[in-house]
């Protein structure tokens, strides 16, 4: 196939491009900054093409010049905190950004499109486990943009017969994470040998993906002939709690110093983060028979090993 991939210098999208390039695929690779292939990237599938999605003129020409079959929408600007820092841009690069690639696609005959979508589009867990049905409310402006991006997909499905397949993200870890959170903070300072301490969040119970898991569940939905529907979950279906999640890291690394304090994580000192849990990917399984291969345990070995590796 030929795929372009949106925001491909980014931790998701890098990973899949080379992921696409490896099994033979071609990859329009667009993004503002493309410094994450180098020369042993270089590929006869692999075009770079730099761009901005909030640049309409920009997305509509790589897109009409390429003609791709499927179009991979990474390109966002990720986390809660980045959304409160800067609300407009985040509006300006998620929505408006995602509004220019589907015109786009509406303008070049390109029907399909995977946009990674996330698990803040629910806010606050009313369970433990929640499959895809659960309510979405979301309570932050990095969520609240995903929503607004799966409905805009809709509205062009109706409209102009594009199929916005939405998979909704736990969080994402492995080699390559740009962002100082868990578990990457973890893992670097005991790999480094430094004390860390995190000072709240034992309690607090997330579901985390293995970037190798993440990138198999989009090449999965790429190579599908039809959905049933719309939206579904990519992760690994089970939550550790960071108190667990420091102790795997601990076995994983020994005599590394890692403490966590009691209490539910906190993205700063005033703002706590909303319930969390396990996401069911029963749906994934049943319909394409894609099943994440990691637990937080394994994941995290592989990340370790991936980075003594390097």
């Amino acid at each position: 196939m030929k795929i372009l991939v949106t925001g491909a210098g980014g931790f998701l999208g890098a990973a899949a491009v080379r992921a696409l390039v490896a099994r033979g695929d071609q990859v329009i690779a667009l993004d503002t900054q493309l410094g994450a292939f180098g020369p042993d990237d270089a590929a006869p599938g692999l075009t770079l093409v730099p761009g901005d999605i909030t640049d309409m003129a920009n997305v509509a020409q790589a897109m009409v010049t390429h003609r791709p079959d499927a179009v991979l929408h990474c390109a966002a600007i990720v986390g809660v905190l980045s959304s409160l820092g800067s609300p407009i841009n985040v509006v300006r690069v998620n929505v408006e950004g995602s509004l220019n690639v589907f015109e786009s696609m509406r303008l070049a005959g390109v029907t399909r499109c995977i946009h990674i979508s996330s698990e803040e589009t629910y806010g606050a867990f009313q369970a433990d486990r929640i499959d895809e049905t659960h309510p979405q409310n979301p309570v932050m402006p990095y969520g609240i943009c995903k929503v607004a991006v799966e409905h805009l997909g809709r509205t062009y499905r109706d409209l102009h017969g594009l199929e916005v397949i939405n998979l909704r993200t736990s969080w994402v870890y492995g080699p390559g994470l740009p962002r100082n959170r868990i578990p990457k903070n973890l893992v670097d300072a005991a790999l480094a040998g430094r004390e860390l301490h995190v000072p709240w969040g034992a309690d607090t119970a997330i579901d985390h993906t293995y970037v190798d898991d993440a990138v198999s569940a989009m090449l999965c939905a790429l190579d599908r002939d039809a959905f049933a529907h719309d939206a579904y979950h990519v992760a690994s279906g089970t939550s550790a709690t960071v108190r667990e999640i420091v102790e795997i890291v601990k076995s994983l690394v020994p005599g590394a110093k890692l403490t966590v304090g009691d209490g539910p994580l906190r993205f700063n000192d005033g703002l706590v983060m909303v319930r969390k849990g396990a996401l069911d990917v029963t749906r994934a399984g049943k319909e394409w028979g894609w099943h994440p291969k990691h637990d937080m345990r394994s994941g995290l070995a592989a990340y370790v090993a991936a980075l003594r590796a390097r």
